[in-house]
């Protein structure tokens, strides 16, 4: 297939650091692109991802936060679809782009939510169901939709063949962005009642995020809690393989959560609290433990000796796969394709 994939114009694929949706973009793309299918990606022209990119598109600085302005996002949209004319299908992984007047007659889009189904979202979701196949990214992301019709859920996936299984260590990992959704205060009050080290990585560029840094991490770092940064991916796996755990003490129903799939990939179990999709990426007593308060994260990450580093990398590698995401997705665009053509069912394989 000739596949077309947009990507939102605020930061490179694959990400230099942070960047869960373009690290799932990019490894789409090449995923597509090893299983032999033509791939086009619309994505800053700063972008490294190894298939065919649109040229004209913008240049992204380093520093550019991760969402912008409304223009600069419809200005990539209008690049992007005039591009893609010759696809036999198009998933945008923008919000705008499937709304967009004119995209290429006769050529399906398939869109992922890689968001939370709110109000204001929901609302342009329902819009775009009639003529755009939707995507949500875990079973608890869909069950928010409320009258938008989602028409597959697929989970994200890893290159996790290129992930060295770590040892374990002496310290728990937090990984993620520096905000309170995500929960860094409550990673260090659950390291300190454990009397566990914690090495905190974090992306930290905002005026928010270094708002929330000052006022709610700062002060409580010591020799037992380190902030090290926002780290690159071959330094990221070094932390998480090298942790006896990750503690990811989320404070919103995230909609995928992709951090604790790259922990399992290294080996590492994983202690959320029940959330959004963790109780679908994370199995209570055998690769991490979920619980609901801060004492009972503090006994699990206690007890994460006790589980089996072997079976955490099993499940990244036969749920959480970028082959099984690739396939996956595969599928659904040729079900897509035979419903445009008035062909077969397309419940059939």
């Amino acid at each position: 297939m000739r596949i077309g994939l947009i990507a939102p114009p605020w930061l490179p694929v694959p990400p230099p650091a942070y960047g869960g949706l373009e690290s799932a973009v990019d490894r789409l793309a090449r995923g597509l692109a090893r299983a032999g299918h033509d791939v086009l990606l619309a994505a800053p022209s700063n972008s490294t991802c190894p298939v065919d990119l649109v040229r004209g598109m913008e240049k992204v600085p380093p520093d550019a936060p991760i969402t912008g302005d409304t223009i600069t996002e419809l200005a990539h949209v209008a690049k992007a679809y005039a591009a893609m004319r010759g696809m036999d299908v198009i998933h945008d992984h923008t919000i705008a782009g499937p709304l967009y007047r004119h995209r290429p007659v006769g050529v399906p889009v398939v869109v992922t939510n890689h968001g939370p189904f709110e109000a204001r979202p929901n609302l342009l979701f329902s819009n775009m169901q009639f003529d755009t196949t939707i995507i949500a990214i875990s079973h608890h992301q869909a069950s928010t939709a409320c009258d938008v019709q989602i028409d597959r859920v697929i989970y994200h996936g890893l290159d996790v063949d290129d992930i060295a299984v770590g040892p374990g260590g002496t310290y728990a990992a937090f990984l993620g962005r520096m905000c309170e959704d995500k929960g860094p205060r409550q990673a260090i009050e659950v390291a300190r009642l454990a009397g566990m080290p914690l090495k905190i990585a974090a992306k930290m560029r905002e005026e928010a995020e270094l708002c929330y840094f000052r006022a709610e991490v700062e002060p409580l770092l010591g020799s037992d809690i380190e902030y090290v940064g926002e780290l690159d991916e071959a330094c990221k796996y070094q932390l998480l393989g090298n942790a006896i755990v990750l503690l990811n003490p989320i404070q919103w129903a995230e909609p995928f959560g992709l951090v604790m799939i790259e922990a399992l990939a290294c080996g590492t179990p994983v202690v959320a609290t029940r959330a959004g999709s963790v109780p679908e990426i994370i199995q209570d007593g055998l690769t991490g433990f979920i619980r609901d308060d801060l004492a009972g994260l503090a006994q699990s990450i206690l007890r994460a000796n006790d589980l089996d580093r072997k079976v955490c990398r099993e499940v990244a590698e036969t749920q959480f796969s970028t082959a099984r995401m690739v396939a996956d997705h595969v599928e659904l665009y040729r079900q897509v394709l035979r419903g445009r053509q008035g062909g077969l069912d397309p419940d059939v394989n």
